[in-house]
C-alpha cells in the first residue's frame, strides 16, 4: 500500500474532524497521520491527511462530498514541501547528554531542556528525516515521544480546489462582502 498525502480545505466548525475520521473509519482506511489547523482565511481550516491505501481517488471523492469540505486534493504525485515536528524526551546520563545534544543539532533539531535524567529535543524536518532521528535516539531510550503528523503544501500555484470561497476571502481581506450588499 502507498501512503497518500491529501490536503483539504474545511469549514472551521464543531464536528468536522469527527465526520472526516468517521467516513474513513467506516470504509476501513488507515490514517497514518492527521494534522489540522487554521488557514490563512478566517473560518476555514487546512487539513493534511496521510492515508495508507492503493488508490486515493475514491477517498478524495468521498471526502469532497462532505458538506463541510470545501475542497480536497491528492498531493502525493505533485511537488510538495512536507514537514513534521517531533518532541522527544530522551533518557540521558552525564556520559550521554552531550552526545544526544550533538546528534540533535547535527540532525537539525534543537535542545529545549537539559534535565538531570533526560533531554527534551525538538526536530522539524521531512517525515522520513524525523523517523531517522527518532530511530537514532532509541539507543539512548525514549521516555516520551510526540509527533505532529505530516504537514504538506503543494509547491507553485495553489490549486483552485484548495482556494477559499470568495465570501470567506472577502471577510479575511477586510473587503466588503458582495453577498451582504
Amino acid at each position: 500500500m502507498t501512503v497518500h498525502t491529501l490536503i483539504a480545505l474545511v469549514h472551521d466548525r464543531p464536528g468536522v474532524l469527527h465526520r472526516i475520521v468517521t467516513l474513513l473509519r467506516r470504509r476501513g482506511y488507515n490514517i497514518v497521520s492527521l494534522a489540522v489547523g487554521r488557514s490563512e482565511t478566517a473560518g476555514i481550516s487546512r487539513l493534511t491527511l496521510a492515508v495508507s491505501i492503493d488508490d486515493a481517488t475514491q477517498v478524495v471523492k468521498q471526502l469532497d462530498r462532505l458538506v463541510e469540505v470545501i475542497g480536497v486534493a491528492d498531493a502525493t504525485a505533485v511537488p510538495t514541501v512536507t514537514r513534521e515536528t517531533a518532541l522527544l524526551k530522551v533518557r540521558a546520563t552525564n556520559d550521554t547528554r552531550d552526545t544526544i545534544a550533538a546528534q540533535a543539532l547535527a540532525a537539525g533539531g534543537h535542545v529545549l531542556d537539559l534535565g538531570d535524567d533526560d533531554v527534551i529535543v525538538e526536530i522539524t524536518e521531512s517525515p522520513e528525516q524525523v523517523e531517522e532521528f527518532v530511530s537514532a535516539m532509541r539507543v539512548f531510550g525514549i521516555a516520551e515521544l510526540m509527533r505532529t503528523g505530516r504537514l504538506a503544501m503543494m509547491r507553485g500555484r495553489t490549486p483552485r480546489v484548495l482556494e477559499a470561497p470568495n465570501d470567506y476571502r472577502a471577510q479575511a481581506d477586510g473587503a466588503p462582502n458582495e453577498e451582504a450588499a
